[in-house]
């Protein structure tokens, strides 16, 4: 199994949106984001060369434009983020997680 892909906040935003889709361009991504988030088309098109760069989407030609697709599904991401948190905040004892919840 490859390693685990971490993902920050924002890029979290960017593949929602294509996990949404299954794929799309940039200006597919840009169109959803930009006002939503009030972010500018040159920040998300970094946020999609970033998840290029962690193999977490890839990049095919499609003419004069790139078609991305996310090479990690959700599932994968909200595993690894669930035990990210569950190392950081409980040093990765469930039951002190569930005695928080009791």
């Amino acid at each position: 199994m490859p390693p685990e892909i971490s993902i920050s906040h924002a890029e979290w935003a960017v593949m929602e949106v294509l996990w949404n889709q299954e794929s799309g361009t940039a200006a597919d991504v840009v169109e959803q984001l930009a006002t939503a988030r009030n972010w500018n088309h040159r920040t998300i098109r970094t946020l999609l060369a970033r998840l290029v760069e962690k193999k977490a989407l890839t990049a095919a030609a499609d003419g004069h434009r790139y078609m991305y697709t996310p090479a990690v599904t959700r599932e994968r991401c909200v595993r690894h983020e669930g035990r990210s948190f569950l190392d950081k905040v409980f040093g990765g004892n469930v039951n002190s997680l569930l005695m928080h919840f009791s």
